[in-house]
């Protein structure tokens, strides 16, 4: 009985509601009466007066007129409380969470328990109820989200979701992708969690260098140290920032030991291994942990990866080479102008990571074709003899990239071509993309389907140019055969 009562006075207030905006908006415009209903032969034309009605919204709420709910926010553990006096229509019409609210309650007064980052940003949060737009700051991310969560606002949540996925690059005091991370772990925001963790995975050797990554938390460093993608100069500059984790953090001695394995000591040449044996503190404490992995990547350097490959598992992780930024693996271009025409260059790298190949060098070609065309989408020559051009307007981006010889060194090798895709975000150059294919971007099918190379502004364009980083990345095959 009590809930119908409620009801039907939320109900009369909507009515009493939306019928004092109506005259506030018609006073407004004036003596300007406008049919909504749409007739035979109108053309079309629209009278809006939305901005109008929202200011009056505004209004609404920050002078309290026709209040018939108050809102008292708490913080537990605090003395201090924010009343704002709001309208059932509104809250109603926004979130199913206050609406059931305001149907159960049992006085004009809702108490409402938040914790104190949200409790400083309610009043936000209660605006864009009103207003349908909010500022915020990167600090105010977090919060805002929570909030448009619990009272299940959607847009709300998923402009928010937009804001952090937009300003991952964005400087900040002590870092905020690895907190924005773990808060859309435990949030269950999904585009979120694989936006941050992308970032930091494809932009790691800047983020090891801040401050931001001695925060990380344990399942967060085990999910980037498993991760063949990561965009680093070397596994060295791994090993030594997963130390300074190690020191600063100091761990159970199981976390230690897990994330020691997760490194590809395969990956660092042997003047290295012998550095981090006698030279690392952590290395020294828990060398028995690791014994296995830098005997075998020993080796990996002494014998021919052929020959390994017949003894050992050489596609585990070990022996899997991550996106390294070093001049041993790739190399970085720039192409200027690149929607003008296709353009080449040539680069040379080691033929694998194994000392007994740090001798070899293999040269590749690199072609890009601005407007390339699949051959399915080629126009048709009926006429015998004519030539069909290999470029043709209207096409998409292709890289090629091909040695420039063959060699008897190839066998049981597999080259996987990286090509890194940078932009500017907020000042800083970041990889935006990551490509993966054994000859030619084609493979991807979405290769730069995002970046308008003919829009000057463009993400994609530093100085009117294409930033990419080529890397190579030899893949072993295991020849190991069953015995029976």
């Amino acid at each position: 009985m009590v809930k119908k009562m409620v009801a039907n006075l939320i109900h009369a207030g909507m009515l009493l509601l939306t019928m004092w905006l109506q005259m506030e908006a018609a006073a407004t415009a004036g003596t300007l009466k406008v049919d909504l209903t749409e007739e035979e032969g109108s053309d079309g034309n629209t009278i809006s007066h939305s901005q109008t009605l929202v200011q009056r919204l505004e209004a609404l709420l920050v002078q309290g007129n026709g209040s018939d709910v108050s809102l008292r926010v708490e913080t537990p553990n605090a003395d201090e409380v924010k009343v704002i006096q709001a309208h059932s229509l509104v809250l109603s019409l926004q979130s199913q969470v206050f609406e059931e609210m305001l149907l159960s309650r049992n006085s004009s007064t809702m108490v409402l328990r938040e914790s104190s980052d949200c409790a400083a940003v309610f009043d936000k949060f209660i605006r864009y109820l009103y207003c349908g737009d909010i500022s915020l700051r990167l600090d105010q991310a977090t919060p805002l989200h929570k909030l448009a969560s619990k009272y299940q606002v959607q847009s709300l949540q998923q402009g928010v979701t937009q804001y952090m996925t937009q300003n991952l690059a964005r400087d900040s005091p002590s870092g905020h992708v690895a907190g924005w991370y773990e808060y859309a772990l435990q949030a269950g925001d999904v585009v979120l969690r694989d936006s941050c963790l992308q970032y930091l995975a494809w932009n790691l050797s800047m983020v090891l260098q801040s401050g931001e990554w001695v925060t990380i938390s344990n399942q967060l460093l085990m999910t980037l140290l498993q991760r063949s993608d990561l965009v680093l100069q070397s596994e060295m500059e791994l090993f030594a920032a997963l130390e300074a984790w190690i020191i600063q953090n100091e761990p159970d001695g199981l976390t230690v030991e897990n994330a020691l394995r997760a490194v590809r000591y395969a990956m660092m040449p042997p003047r290295e291994l012998f550095h981090l044996q006698t030279q690392s503190t952590v290395l020294a404490r828990y060398q028995e942990s690791v014994r296995d992995l830098l005997y075998m990547s020993y080796q990996f350097h002494s014998a021919s990866p052929l020959q390994m490959a017949k003894y050992f598992d050489v596609n585990c992780s070990l022996f899997v080479p991550r996106n390294y930024l070093s001049t041993v693996w790739g190399s970085p271009w720039i192409i200027n102008n690149p929607t003008r025409d296709d353009r080449s260059t040539s680069f040379q790298t080691q033929l694998g990571p194994s000392s007994h190949d740090a001798s070899k060098r293999v040269t590749w070609n690199a072609l890009f074709s601005p407007r390339w065309l699949p051959l399915s989408m080629r126009p048709m020559y009926t006429e015998t003899g004519a030539m069909q051009p290999t470029r043709v307007e209207g096409g998409r981006p292709r890289i090629i990239i091909t040695p420039a010889t063959s060699s008897a060194d190839f066998a049981g090798v597999n080259f996987q071509k990286t090509v890194l895709v940078m932009a500017q975000h907020h000042g800083k150059l970041i990889v935006k993309h990551v490509y993966n294919f054994h000859q030619s971007t084609e493979e991807n099918g979405d290769f730069l389907a995002e970046a308008n190379l003919y829009r000057r502004t463009s993400d994609y364009l530093i100085d009117s140019s294409l930033f990419l980083h080529v890397v190579v990345k030899p893949l072993y095959q295991t020849l190991i055969t069953n015995k029976n």
